[in-house]
C-alpha cells in the first residue's frame, strides 16, 4: 500500500528534518515552500492539515527540501523575496534583499521628497545587486530617475529583469563596473550603496545560508570591513549636487567610523545616523554643504 503524505504529515516530518539539520527556522521554512508548490497561503496549511499531496507535489516539495537542507536560503529556492511590498527576483548572484535595508530606503525616499525640483531628482545606487535599493525608490518616487553600477553582470541581469517586471526600466540606466566608475562626470542628488561591510575575519562566523551560498563579493568588506566605505567617502562627495547627499548601510559598530571618514572629507558638511527597528545604528547618511 502506497504511503500516504498529508499536508500535516510531510509539514512535521520536514520540521524535524531542518531542525536535525540546523536550519535557523525549521517549521517557517517548511510552510512557505509547501505553500510555494501547493500555490496557497500558509493557512491554507493549517485549515487543510489531512490534504493528501499528489504525487507531483511531493516529487517538487522534496527537491525544494533537499535544497534547503543544502542551506540553500529560501529566496534563492523560490528565485524571489518581498522587499518594501514589490517582489524581487533573486538568483545566487544577488544577495537576498534584508528587511534592515528598508531603512536606507526609507531614509532615501524621505530625504529626496524635500528637494527643491523633485520632479528632476536623480540619484545613483552603487552595488545595486537585485536592484532592491533603487527600484524600491523610484517607485515611491515616481518622478525620480537613477542610475545604478554593479561589478557582477550576473547580478546587472537581475536588476534589469526586475526593473522590466516592476515597470521601471524606462527610468534607470545600468552600468557595470566598479563603484564609481562607470559614473564619471555625472552629477546626482543623492548617491545610495549597501556595499560590502563584513570583515574578512568575520566570514567564517556567518550562517551557512550566507557563508556558502550568498556571493561572497557583495559580504567581503576587507580586513575592517570599511574598505568601500573609504572608496565612496574620497569619491562621491564630488559628485553629488549641492545639499545632495551620501548614504550608506552599515553593519553593527560601524556607523561611527563611516561617519568619520565621511566628515573627513571636506566636501560633507554634516553627517547623521539612523537606526533599525532593533535599535542599531543601520544608516549614515552625508550631506554636501
Amino acid at each position: 500500500m502506497q504511503e500516504v503524505w498529508t499536508i500535516g504529515r510531510i509539514l512535521k516530518w520536514t520540521e524535524s528534518f531542518f531542525q536535525e539539520k540546523g536550519i535557523e527556522s525549521p517549521r517557517l521554512d517548511a510552510e512557505v515552500l509547501l505553500s510555494a508548490v501547493l500555490k496557497k497561503d500558509r493557512i491554507h496549511l493549517y485549515v487543510h492539515f489531512d490534504q493528501p499531496l499528489i504525487p507531483e507535489e511531493l516529487a517538487a516539495f522534496r527537491a525544494m527540501v533537499k535544497a534547503r537542507a543544502a542551506h540553500t536560503p529560501v529566496a534563492y529556492i523560490l528565485g524571489e523575496k518581498e522587499f518594501m511590498g514589490l517582489t524581487f527576483r533573486v538568483t545566487e548572484a544577488t544577495l537576498v534583499p534584508r528587511p534592515d535595508t528598508e531603512i536606507l530606503v526609507q531614509a532615501a525616499v524621505d530625504e529626496l521628497r524635500k528637494a527643491e525640483d523633485p520632479t528632476g531628482v536623480r540619484f545613483a545606487d552603487i552595488g545595486t545587486g537585485s536592484g532592491a535599493i533603487c527600484l524600491s525608490v523610484l517607485h515611491f518616487l515616481p518622478e525620480a530617475t537613477a542610475d545604478t553600477v554593479d561589478i557582477s553582470e550576473a547580478a546587472r541581469a537581475v536588476a534589469e529583469e526586475n526593473a522590466e517586471s516592476l515597470g521601471l526600466a524606462d527610468r534607470c540606466t545600468f552600468h557595470t563596473g566598479d563603484l564609481l566608475e562607470p559614473l564619471a562626470g555625472k552629477t546626482y542628488d543623492a548617491i545610495l550603496s549597501n556595499p560590502p561591510y563584513i570583515p574578512e575575519k568575520d566570514i567564517e562566523t556567518l550562517s551557512p545560508d550566507v557563508r556558502l551560498k550568498e556571493p561572497h563579493t557583495a559580504l567581503a568588506g576587507g580586513e575592517d570591513g570599511l574598505d568601500f566605505y573609504r572608496r565612496l567617502a574620497k569619491d562621491a562627495p564630488g559628485m553629488l549636487k549641492e545639499k545632495g547627499f551620501l548614504a550608506v548601510e552599515v553593519g553593527i559598530h560601524q556607523a561611527a567610523d563611516v561617519a568619520a571618514l565621511f566628515q573627513e572629507n571636506s566636501l560633507i558638511g554634516r553627517t547623521e545616523t539612523k537606526k533599525d527597528l532593533a535599535g542599531i545604528e543601520r544608516v549614515v547618511i552625508g550631506w554636501k554643504g
